[in-house]
């Protein structure tokens, strides 16, 4: 019988990221053995009862409720994990905080500022946990950046650019709505803006300080599709492709692109920093390295030099396998959960929070708001990401 404390889980959604979670929070007490908490997964939540028990059944929820509303008045539930569609954020964290709960929250934080900020006022009136799932921070190489960038090595920021790039709605036959609620802008909020660029922004954000301004364009490619709802030809409100260049807090450019119209791309996501002294790029392609171009070396041998983010003394590495051997994609949601187990420990704030990840969301929302107006638009963004 184990002596740790323990976290009962509540997982709302069984799609892609359920899954994510879900392993997530199974492999956290293998590989993070001196947490005081320990994750149990007590029950999952969905509509469709049939999936929903089969999905309990093969990650090891002890029970399953077809009802969210059910699940917050349940005595044995410690925290709630909302990855549902982004229209039902809002409502189930509002009503999880109000009942004690913690909450972890699928991003998106949510559709619009005003949602995320009753969302925000909700979770620190009840002074309950949170965080919101922006996992690409906790790619090892990320956290590595963050060091280097933090250390001053890179010395005055002048750029910072990425993209994140797909394909797979090239598909004039792709419906809307339902299984395709990312094609619904009723569901979604937004299409890539949300979607994608909201984690590029996240991650700038936390490396680089607030966005203070943005100048953006979006397109929709396809304008109307078969909304599964109704099963008529309806307008896409979506955005299909994004770009935007901005101007941070500290002086530095940005430039963000994003589509899922690029050909040959299934989640190509770059970033790349450029200051006096130095400058670094990843690759999500290449997961485990980063890339580093130091201009103190000597001339003869100055160029960009690969470091495989693998030795013990790098982030979260001594918690896995031998120099050499690389982590994936999953080790990202192991590591969150980790960290936000960590913070119920300690007391402390799990970063991103619902604060800061409404910050995103101001940047989203202005990213919108430039694009449909043909200007430039203040991002109103109040604090720097924790």
């Amino acid at each position: 019988m184990s002596d740790k404390k323990q976290m009962r889980i509540a997982l709302i959604g069984t799609g892609f990221m359920g899954r994510t979670h879900s392993n997530g929070y199974r492999r956290v007490p293998n590989f993070f053995p001196e947490l005081a908490y320990e994750p149990v997964l007590q029950v999952v939540c969905s509509r469709n009862e049939a999936k929903v028990k089969a999905f309990a059944e093969q990650w090891g929820y002890a029970s399953y409720e077809t009802d969210w509303r059910k699940v917050l008045q349940r005595d044995d539930v410690d925290a709630v994990d909302i990855c549902t569609p982004n229209d039902m954020h809002a409502e189930i964290a509002i009503a999880a905080a109000e009942a004690g709960k913690m909450v972890l929250c699928e991003k998106p934080l949510a559709r619009t500022v005003a949602e995320g900020l009753k969302m925000v006022e909700a979770i620190e009136k009840a002074g309950v946990k949170n965080t919101v799932w922006y996992n690409y921070r906790r790619i090892p190489a990320v956290m590595l950046a963050k060091q280097i960038i933090d250390s001053g090595k890179l010395g005055k920021i002048y750029h910072y650019r990425a993209n994140f790039l797909q394909d797979w709605t090239i598909n004039e036959n792709l419906t809307q709505g339902g299984g395709n609620w990312r094609m619904d802008v009723d569901s979604a909020g937004s299409g890539v803006t949300g979607d994608l660029l909201a984690h590029c922004i996240d991650t700038a954000m936390w490396l680089n300080g607030s966005i203070k301004d943005v100048s953006a364009v979006t397109e929709t490619f396809v304008k109307e599709r078969i909304h599964e709802k109704t099963g008529k030809m309806e307008k896409v409100g979506i955005d299909d492709a994004c770009i935007f260049h901005c101007h941070f807090e500290n002086g530095s450019l940005g430039l963000f692109e994003s589509s899922r119209y690029a050909r040959g791309h299934k989640a190509l996501y770059t970033l790349e920093i450029n200051g006096r002294n130095a400058s670094i790029r990843w690759d999500l392609h290449d997961l485990n390295r980063l890339e580093y171009f130091d201009h103190s070396d000597e001339s003869i041998v100055r160029g960009w030099r690969s470091i495989h983010v693998t030795d013990g003394d790098q982030p979260y590495m001594n918690k896995w396998w031998v120099p050499g051997l690389s982590v994936g994609y999953e080790h990202s949601f192991v590591h969150q959960v980790a960290d936000f187990l960590k913070a119920v420990e300690t007391g402390s704030e799990c970063h991103p929070n619902f604060r800061d990840s409404l910050e995103t969301q101001r940047v989203c929302e202005a990213v919108i708001e430039s694009a449909n107006t043909r200007a430039w638009k203040d991002t109103g963004v109040e604090t720097e990401l924790k």
